[in-house]
């Protein structure tokens, strides 16, 4: 696509491209629709833009022809052209219709939200499965709006009603349609291969025994730099911390590709800790839809932990965000514990009390506050589904015994002729396996 090649161009120059936002107020009240222009901004920032400027307007529903209404969208174009803006960036999801007509007036190409969200996910896409997810939901956004991108050639070569008499433009618009059908097709059967292989893998992972943890939350909340900081507390033999570490940065969607890491801190039972792609308001259906089999790491989740930015003003409505994208993706049953992240951030920060027994911790991934009050409330939920097994295990099952030493909490041992006699509390996922060995 050009307009890619072009921002990849300009991101290896190290120059920002400029574009003016646009922003329409229909129903919402003023804090609410600012609000949602600040993070129109840090999207563009978060995609190498630069803002320099922004039109606003207020009515009661949309314009069905321009969005924003003829006046506004001439005062657009006049910005547009005295910022020396290369795109527009519009606040809403716009239909076909509507980008077709805005882009005739400020001639230059107009982009609505979700498609500068795609534009943000394909840059940060790394993994192959995130790269076809990407790819699924940007071609299925495209289709509908193929019309715009062919009318510099005739769409209709005259006479008669044979389809033989089409323009060139439309004749391509009709090969490019069949074109991206053809690779939607195609990427869904690559999906659903990753899918099944992703199911294998999780499946081997239950079989471990390990009890798993799924952080989710609003973007940039600080999922990945708590993850991190977890993997910094583990007793990481091999000296190798680093390597497991996940990418983090303060921007929106820093991270797509979902990562499971184990956690085996000292004196606690060790568990697996997943990472998700961020959450956002209003996020685009296709994304979802793309992203279903990753986020259904959440699904298979012992425990959910639904990291929030406490420092954020709006982390209330950011929180209602993420538990009705989890109910989209039809999770319910899971245990939760909602993490107010980045307290240092918060003035008052020492008067902050975690209160154990609770489902809400105020935690600093950046300096460990209040993360072993957190950690002492997962080991509870993980004591919930234990139960007391006496088993006999064989002496070539030595890595089994191991296991029950560092998942469970073992009271009594003894060496026998058949094998290790042993008595202890263990883990739910465990006992599963145990229950063969029992006395």
């Amino acid at each position: 696509m050009e307009k890619t090649d072009t921002l990849n161009a300009d991101k290896e120059n190290g120059t920002l491209i400029p574009v003016v936002i646009a922003g329409l107020r229909t129903n919402e009240d003023e804090e609410e629709f600012m609000r949602a222009m600040e993070e129109l901004e840090s999207l563009c920032e978060a995609c190498e833009l630069l803002v320099e400027g922004a039109v606003t307007q207020s009515l009661p529903h949309p314009d069905n022809a321009t969005w924003i209404g003829s006046g506004k969208v001439t005062e657009l174009s006049y910005l547009a052209k005295a910022a020396e803006a290369e795109y527009v960036v519009c606040l809403g999801n716009l239909s076909p219709a509507q980008m077709k007509n805005l882009q005739k007036v400020v001639e230059i190409p107009v982009w609505d939200r979700t498609n500068l969200i795609l534009e943000i996910f394909s840059r940060r896409a790394r993994t192959r499965e995130a790269r076809l997810q990407v790819e699924s939901a940007y071609l299925q956004y495209m289709l509908p709006r193929l019309s715009g991108m062919w009318k510099h050639l005739g769409r209709q070569s005259g006479g008669g009603g044979s389809r033989a008499n089409k323009g060139i433009g439309e004749k391509q618009i009709e090969l490019d349609r069949r074109q991206i059908s053809h690779r939607i097709t195609e990427l869904k059967k690559e999906l659903k291969q990753i899918e099944r292989t992703r199911d294998v893998q999780r499946s081997g992972r239950r079989r471990d025994g390990y009890p798993q943890v799924a952080l989710v939350g609003y973007t940039n909340a600080g999922k990945s730099s708590l993850m991190n900081r977890f993997l910094t507390m583990s007793d990481q033999v091999s000296g190798k911390t680093d390597e497991k570490k996940v990418f983090e940065k303060d921007m929106l969607f820093a991270t797509l590709d979902t990562s499971v890491r184990k956690i085996d801190i000292p004196g606690r039972k060790p568990f697996l800790l997943s990472d998700t792609v961020g959450f956002i308001e209003n996020i685009p259906h296709d994304l979802i839809k793309a992203f279903r089999s990753t986020l259904a790491e959440v699904k298979y989740a012992d425990v959910i932990l639904i990291v929030m930015d406490s420092s954020d003003p709006h982390h209330v409505m950011h929180r209602k965000i993420t538990e009705d994208t989890l109910r989209d993706l039809d999770v319910s049953g899971i245990p939760r514990i909602y993490v107010y992240n980045k307290a240092d951030l918060r003035e008052g920060e020492l008067t902050i009390e975690n209160h154990k027994g609770g489902d809400s911790f105020y935690v600093s991934a950046n300096t460990g506050y209040g993360t072993d009050d957190l950690l002492d409330a997962l080991s509870e939920i993980f004591r919930a589904g234990s139960r007391m097994m006496e088993v006999c295990i064989p002496y070539a099952e030595g890595s089994l015994l191991s296991r029950i030493h560092s998942e469970g909490e073992v009271s009594e041992e003894r060496f026998e002729e058949d094998g290790v006699y042993i008595r202890a509390v263990c883990p739910a996922p465990l006992t599963d396996i145990l229950d063969r060995f029992s006395c």
